[in-house]
């Protein structure tokens, strides 16, 4: 039987394409794209005449034929102006705000620290709405119509309830983010799990090794996981179906600052190196936070020589191989990239986590599994915040055609 498509659906998946693969590949021309879209000459022409027609697309430089004959091949571009969006990352003691336009160049960006653990509940929604408000009302965007919000946070959070149902960093739960922002300002909120947006920003990094199977775990004061499988997102049935940091390594183990006991994080975070490399008790409690420069002090004298300290990076490496070849066993091997303060020790740490994994039944061919290291967190998860927001806008919104609703106006609170 065959099944009919409609004109519009039709219509919507071409421009579709046709906008991918012009922000997948940065500057093809239109015979390029009708190479990487299957689609005919004909058809590309007429798509990409309306997408600059209506301010989605321009062409850019114009290069040569490989024969050098001919007219020049055209580049199509992104419009950065026809869009804009705005990302908010909140971690432990630290939030971040940045207007990306929609070519995905950051046009301005803000981060303040803040006391996350002791802030009423109230004053930490606050910082976050004023946050905004700022980067909203900021020179960079009056040429630009914001569509969207992109909220990620350390923890569990609910992308479709749009929530943020538990974090270490507060021990406020339950924080509506998406309505409450959408209510200040009438703009679309989505919000994320940080950790996924990592493997998001590294999808969309276009080599091989982040195409199809992959994982990016974050070593910083927590330890958390995003997960690609057959190149789409794993989010479970909320959106943090990645949880790696509190599976359980040790049963009764280590004191973990989620309050359980023998968790991956309470063996790997940077609080848990830090309090194995002092000879503290496993079950003190949690330091609230490791400066950065503390832990770079840590790595260098384990690299001095044996030592607690050097022990504590050996228990951390074998914590998460014995974790990671466990969900090895399950998802088989893939690539692993280690992002975060953590990533820049990894040298100290993948002797004993390689050791780890060839003891498990995931990791049968453990000397196979390729492992990467990304120290910038926090750019990483801007990256994945912003290409979420932006991808939603080229399929849901600019894929659709037809006239533009007006801009979201800001509503003063």
């Amino acid at each position: 039987m065959t099944v009919g498509i409609r004109h519009d659906d039709l219509r919507r998946r071409n421009r579709a394409m046709v906008i991918a693969a012009v922000r997948r590949s940065g500057e093809p021309s239109r015979t390029e794209i009708t190479t990487i879209t299957g689609l005919s000459h004909s058809t590309i022409s007429a798509i990409s005449s309306d997408l600059i027609a209506e301010g989605i697309l321009r062409e850019g430089r114009s290069e040569p034929t490989a024969s050098k004959r001919g007219r020049p091949q055209v580049g199509l571009q992104l419009d950065p102006g026809a869009a804009a969006v705005l990302t908010v990352v909140l971690s432990l003691n630290l939030l971040t705000a940045a207007a990306i336009d929609y070519s995905g160049k950051v046009l301005a960006e803000e981060t303040r620290r803040l006391d996350t653990l002791s802030l009423p509940r109230e004053a930490l929604v606050d910082e976050c709405i004023e946050m905004v408000r700022r980067r909203l009302h900021d020179q960079s965007l009056a040429r630009h119509r914001v569509l969207r919000i992109a909220f990620a946070v350390q923890g569990t959070a609910d992308s479709h309830a749009r929530t943020m149902l538990w974090t270490p960093i507060t021990p406020h739960g339950d924080i509506p983010f998406a309505d409450i922002l959408e209510k200040a300002f009438g703009i679309p909120v989505i919000v994320e799990n940080d950790c996924n947006m990592m493997a998001v920003a590294l999808r969309w990094r276009g080599t091989d090794r982040y195409r199809d199977d992959f994982i990016a775990v974050l070593l910083s004061h927590g330890i958390g996981m995003g997960i690609v499988l057959n190149g789409e997102l794993f989010i479970g049935t909320q959106s943090s179906g990645g949880e790696f940091g509190h599976m359980i390594h040790r049963p009764n183990g280590a004191r973990c600052r989620c309050g359980r006991h023998g968790c991956v994080e309470a063996y790997a975070g940077n609080y848990a190196i830090w309090r194995s490399a002092h000879g503290l008790d496993e079950n003190t409690e949690p330091a609230a936070d490791i400066p950065d420069d503390e832990m770079r002090r840590l790595a260098e004298k384990a690299r001095a020589g044996a030592g607690p300290e050097r022990e504590a990076y050996e228990r951390a490496g074998t914590a998460l191989g014995y974790s990671l070849g466990s969900l090895f066993a399950v998802i088989d091997p893939a690539p692993v990239t280690f992002v975060g303060i953590g990533a820049t020790a990894f040298d100290l740490i993948e002797p004993a986590l390689r050791h780890a994994i060839a003891q498990t039944a995931g990791g049968q061919h453990s000397n196979s599994i390729v492992f990467d290291t990304e120290p910038k967190e926090q750019m990483l998860i801007r990256e994945g915040c912003a290409m979420r927001a932006l991808t939603f806008i080229d399929q849901e919104i600019f894929a659709l055609g037809g006239p533009m609703a007006p801009a979201p106006q800001l509503l003063e609170a």
